[in-house]
């Protein structure tokens, strides 16, 4: 059983579709598991969710991946799968990510209150405060 977590905190994971393989897809993929090495250019666009692997907390890879995505015009549900911790919440949520994959053992190692902690990513966003723009 996987949770997800949001700006609202932990919620049970509801898509029951399943995933295709980025290597396996077709443009008509409904959801696509991307890995961490993956190519933004070959990911379509056209899945209502793309799901990128975080293989190991110290791989930023999948930030890239999101936020190149999103230059590119993807729409839908973006998100993140693996070694994803809760410090990394507000880089996920800037890269993109809509919410976070993660396994009941990480939730009981990082609760939902150290989540939630960073879920005002956009009151912290160092590019506004360089700027002088309060997102009050």
């Amino acid at each position: 059983m996987t949770i997800l977590v949001t700006d609202q905190g932990f919620d049970p994971d509801t898509w029951d579709r399943g995933y295709t393989p980025l290597g396996e897809a077709a443009n008509d993929a409904v959801a696509l598991d991307v890995p961490a090495d993956a190519d933004p250019a070959d990911v379509p666009l056209s899945a209502d969710i793309i799901r990128v692997d975080f293989p190991s907390f110290a791989d930023g890879r999948g930030f890239t991946i999101a936020r190149m995505l999103r230059l590119r015009g993807y729409q839908g549900r973006l998100r993140a799968r693996g070694h994803v911790i809760s410090d990394q919440y507000a880089m996920a949520r800037r890269s993109g990510f809509d919410e976070v994959e993660i396994s009941q053992s990480l939730a009981a190692r990082q609760p939902e209150d150290q989540w939630l902690f960073r879920a005002d990513w956009q009151e912290h966003d160092y590019h506004a405060r360089v700027r002088g723009v309060s997102n009050h």
